[in-house]
């Protein structure tokens, strides 16, 4: 991972985790739609750039509609899983200029901003409230 992304991973860290499942929902669908986005914006001149774009939507479109959050429509994952995995996620995006080639493309610049956010999302999700919340939606149903 690109060392601004270690650095915000250790600064949010800490911080008090204000965003719920929900809105960790919201966020995952907003950065779904920044990377088919720029991959379409990107398709005409520069392929790699959109296809890793539309791999890193993919993988965030496949976690999010199996994670047991609201927004999930399969409930296989846990949401506590889930955030272990947008980390990796996060990595996996910073890692994409590199591994296809156009790490010195002003390109990467929306793979590492996009990591960023990913990784301050992640740490700033309370994760601690999921049982409650787990528990309110088996009443509910």
């Amino acid at each position: 991972m690109a060392l601004i992304n270690s650095a915000i991973g250790v600064a949010t860290k800490r911080m008090p985790k204000a965003v719920t499942p929900k809105g960790h929902a919201v966020i995952d669908y907003i950065t779904l739609g920044a990377f088919i986005v720029t991959g379409a914006l990107y398709w005409r001149r520069h392929k790699r750039a959109a296809l890793s774009a539309f791999i890193c939507g993919g993988a965030e479109l496949a976690l999010s509609l199996l994670t047991d959050y609201p927004g999930g429509v399969k409930k296989v994952i846990s949401f506590p899983t889930h955030c272990k995995v947008d980390i990796g996620l996060a990595a996996m995006t910073a890692a994409m200029p590199e591994f296809m080639g156009f790490k010195d493309d002003r390109e990467k610049r929306f793979f590492l901003a996009q990591s960023a956010g990913i990784t301050v999302a992640t740490n700033l999700t309370d994760v601690s409230g999921t049982r409650e919340f787990e528990d309110r939606s088996l009443r509910a149903a």
